[in-house]
């Protein structure tokens, strides 16, 4: 069975490699609208992982994050997030399993949503 990828980004060039990319290794990938309730998406798609990007367009990927980790439905929900600035520590501190800074190498992150889905 494939593992679900809920993507969560406002570049939409970028949407479109990663969903080939991640497609390619297996992955079945929903691309949610950067301006959709991502909370409530995490929430009815129940992902193996959220990729997701700090700035989107019109939302915080932080404030996201901390939707994400407070409700109860989405709490143990693996999130890899992303950024073009270092953001590790502050996306770490809002409950991010893992983050990549961009641009990333495709085999960078095949390999951290493999560790977020199956962590040791």
């Amino acid at each position: 069975m494939s593992k679900k990828v809920l993507l969560a980004e406002d570049d939409m060039t970028m949407v479109s490699l990663l969903k080939t990319l991640l497609k390619m290794e297996g992955y079945l990938v929903i691309a949610l609208d950067a301006d959709a309730d991502i909370p409530a998406a995490v929430q009815h798609e129940k992902p193996d992982v959220v990729l997701l990007d700090v700035h989107l367009a019109s939302q915080s990927g932080l404030e996201i994050m901390d939707a994400i980790r407070r409700s109860s439905d989405t709490s143990d929900v693996r999130v890899v997030m992303t950024s073009g600035l270092n953001l590790r520590e502050e996306c770490l501190n809002h409950g991010a399993n893992s983050f990549l800074l961009k641009p990333y190498m495709p085999d960078d992150l095949i390999e951290t949503l493999h560790r977020a889905i199956n962590p040791s």
